[in-house]
């Protein structure tokens, strides 16, 4: 079962993200996608997702037609990670209500914080297969 992450292609906190879940996920579980691109736009118009609010918003995760946003996309790709990065998952039991308006008040200032990426990032050869804009 693979993991779908769909993240806005030109943030630097996206990107380090992506580059966190690839360096941790020694099982090879998630796959990405950038928002931005044909297959990302794709697969949220399939989920009913708003594209621009998605860009706005959140990361987005889809498992088994599941799909996960805001802090609880961010909570479940730690759980999925295992190991130690179960225990920061532990935050689920937070209410919602308080762990989303932090993840918003970031994702509002997510470019300002941590910069812009002129274009989407470009996988390496090696790690193309994990990435469904490559395919």
């Amino acid at each position: 079962m693979k993991t779908v992450v769909l993240f806005d292609g030109v943030c630097n906190l996206c990107h380090r993200t992506v580059q966190f879940i690839l360096r941790h996920d020694k099982s090879q579980r998630f796959v990405f996608a950038s928002q931005q691109s044909e297959v990302g736009q794709q697969l949220l118009r399939r989920y009913g997702i708003p594209t621009e609010t998605a860009l706005a918003d959140s990361v987005v995760v889809v498992e088994e037609g599941r799909v996960w946003l805001e802090s609880d996309a961010a909570l479940h790709i730690l759980y999925r990670l295992g190991g130690v990065w179960r225990i920061p998952a532990l935050l689920r039991w937070v209410p919602k209500g308080l762990r989303d308006w932090v993840y918003r008040l970031i994702a509002k200032n997510r470019y300002r914080l941590f910069g812009r990426l002129e274009r989407c990032m470009v996988p390496t050869p090696e790690l193309k297969k994990r990435f469904l804009d490559s395919l």
